[in-house]
């Protein structure tokens, strides 16, 4: 039953990744185009990555708005609306940080490390289990001596506590209780959630195909 749970959530977070990487048609560009907007304007800058995320946080609370009061197209996954679209603009939001950063998307190992901002003791866990120590900044190069078998071990067990931490967040029945006071408790929880990732993303990828692996324990 377990193993069920952890493809599932895996096929979740691969199928917002591939999302991510190529667009919705007429509801998002690819993540590199987004990331190019900012990088046109700031350069690899510090304020690109800032400007980004004050942009991608400003659309996830008006998500939350939205999606209280039913109804937002989103991801055809099977998960309600409003966890849905925010974690596509969550993970969208990593993803165009770590381009601006220089890392490559297309990259297995930067691509579990976008999925573990969005879990932060899910990615403390694996990352221990996997003998990385986490108190140290390490090289992709080194990650990558992690076997693959390794890497996808890692990537279902946070597809699974990350479908598992979503399902019980409860922002969609809370918002349905009382719809108009709703609206503004689901807005309030994304822009937390959103910014604190968006904070853990700026520290996780810190350029030069390092990563900050202590980002996670913080």
């Amino acid at each position: 039953m377990e193993s069920i749970e952890n493809n599932k959530g895996v096929m979740i977070l691969d199928s917002l990744y591939e999302k991510c990487l190529n667009g919705v048609p007429k509801v998002s560009k690819p993540v590199a185009e987004l990331a190019n907007d900012y990088t046109k304007k700031y350069g690899h800058t510090d304020k690109a990555i800032d400007k980004l995320i004050q942009n991608q946080i400003s659309k996830n609370t008006f998500n939350g708005f939205v999606t209280s009061f039913g109804g937002f197209i989103t991801m055809p996954v099977t998960l309600p609306a409003n966890i849905t679209s925010v974690m596509y603009v969550q993970m969208r939001m990593i993803a165009a940080i770590a381009i601006i950063r220089g890392y490559d998307l297309n990259d297995d190992e930067v691509q579990t490390f976008v999925y573990g901002c969005m879990v932060k003791k899910a990615m403390t866990d694996v990352l221990k289990q996997a003998g990385v120590e986490t108190a140290n900044k390490v090289t992709l190069s080194a990650v990558k001596k992690i076997p693959g078998k390794t890497l996808t071990a890692i990537n279902q067990k946070l597809g699974y506590r990350f479908i598992t931490k979503a399902g019980t967040k409860g922002t969609v029945n809370l918002t349905k209780v009382i719809p108009v006071v709703g609206a503004g408790v689901g807005g309030t929880i994304d822009f937390v959630t959103t910014k604190t990732i968006a904070n853990r993303a700026k520290k996780v990828f810190v350029g030069n195909n390092v990563i900050d692996v202590s980002a996670f324990e913080k």
